[in-house]
């Protein structure tokens, strides 16, 4: 009886012993970890539920406010490049009426002056020999050129300018004079003197300004653009040319 009492108390005995070092050990753990902040706690929590990433959406790029015109005159220059190859005349004859259209108008209402009364008739003139005369023509003789020199080089580039400068300028200079003239009502004894008192002057203007556009276009346009940029080039000369058609009859037609 004795001895089982003796082993009981020897049992309860090593009991106390090994809580009592667990509660030490739990305790100095304790004071040895840092303290647990909120984030380091959710960080630790083992997780109940699944973590849901959050996915930003990115901004819509909008589109620049100019976009759509740009697009629009992607758009023109396509459909004129295009039309050019299917409708070579049509396309370059129409170019040259609004060109000497707005030459005209620009003609009678700048240069004129306010006190100038602005002639409907004269405008209509001017589109109607771009089409009918001018389009045509520039269409055929820059073909005839790149025909004949081929080639871009500064040779072929002169050769081509000096034919422009003493056949086709002074010819079609005349030519424009000669309709415009007659379709005033003019007769051919006007025209002529009329030829002789402005073709030499008009002649010599051109010589000083057309080289360079010339050059320009010879050298570095394609065949089927160059009466567009002569076109445009003309712009100011047909400014100048239509207010030497304006001018009053010679004296002694």
């Amino acid at each position: 009886m004795a001895a089982s009492l003796s082993k009981t108390s020897v049992l309860r005995l090593q009991c106390s012993q090994h809580s009592s070092k667990t509660t030490l050990n739990h305790t100095i753990a304790d004071q040895l970890s840092p303290p647990l902040n909120a984030a380091s706690w959710l960080h630790r929590r083992p997780a109940r539920f699944p973590r849901f990433k959050h996915h930003h959406r990115k901004p819509k790029h909008s589109e620049p406010p100019n976009a759509p015109s740009s697009l629009q005159q992607l758009r023109l220059v396509r459909w004129y490049l295009q039309s050019i190859k299917s409708r070579p005349i049509a396309t370059k004859s129409a170019t040259a009426a609004l060109i000497y259209t707005a030459a005209d108008i620009t003609s009678q209402t700048v240069v004129g002056g306010m006190e100038q009364r602005y002639e409907l008739v004269r405008t209509l003139r001017m589109g109607g020999y771009g089409m009918v005369i001018l389009g045509p023509s520039l269409h055929y003789w820059y073909n005839l050129m790149s025909a004949v020199f081929p080639k871009r080089d500064v040779l072929s580039t002169l050769k081509k300018i000096g034919l422009g400068q003493t056949v086709y300028g002074p010819a079609m200079t005349v030519v424009f004079f000669s309709v415009n003239a007659a379709l005033q009502g003019e007769s051919g004894g006007e025209i002529v003197a009329r030829l002789r008192r402005d073709l030499i002057p008009t002649v010599m203007n051109g010589v000083m300004y057309w080289p360079v556009c010339d050059f320009v276009t010879f050298k570095f346009i394609p065949v089927h653009l160059q009466p567009l940029v002569v076109n445009s080039f003309s712009y100011l000369w047909t400014i100048y040319l239509t207010y030497m058609a304006s001018l009053d009859k010679a004296a002694g037609g």
